[in-house]
């Protein structure tokens, strides 16, 4: 029953989470990538309303006032959160001196 009250009064008011019915499983929150693969599965049955609403805010999803309220363009794509940037190791240069390091640079997720 508490998972029900969450999935009918919840879920409309969280940008980005979306419930999908599979009769005869038990219920869980699977986290997927900008590139929808599954990044984590959570069971939720044992949860009450109140800790899995505490849990996908903590999880970085965004809850709206009302289920129709505009979405601040800061959560648009959230809880995505921005990847750092990989660069290339550095080589050793002639003189046998590693060049200075890049910082990390974050980009927003695509």
């Amino acid at each position: 029953p508490q998972v029900k009250a969450f999935v009918t009064q919840d879920i409309p008011h969280y940008h980005n989470l979306e419930m999908k019915h599979l009769p005869g499983a038990d219920p869980e929150l699977v986290l997927l990538s900008l590139r929808y693969e599954e990044l984590e599965r959570i069971p939720l049955s044992d949860m009450t309303r109140e800790e899995i609403n505490q849990l996908v805010q903590e999880l970085g999803f965004y809850r709206k006032e009302t289920p129709d309220a505009p979405v601040p363009e800061e959560f648009q794509f959230a809880p995505a959160k921005p990847l750092p940037v990989l660069l290339p190791p550095q080589a050793p240069t002639t003189d046998g001196k590693t060049p200075p390091k890049w910082d990390m640079e974050e980009r927003p997720d695509l």
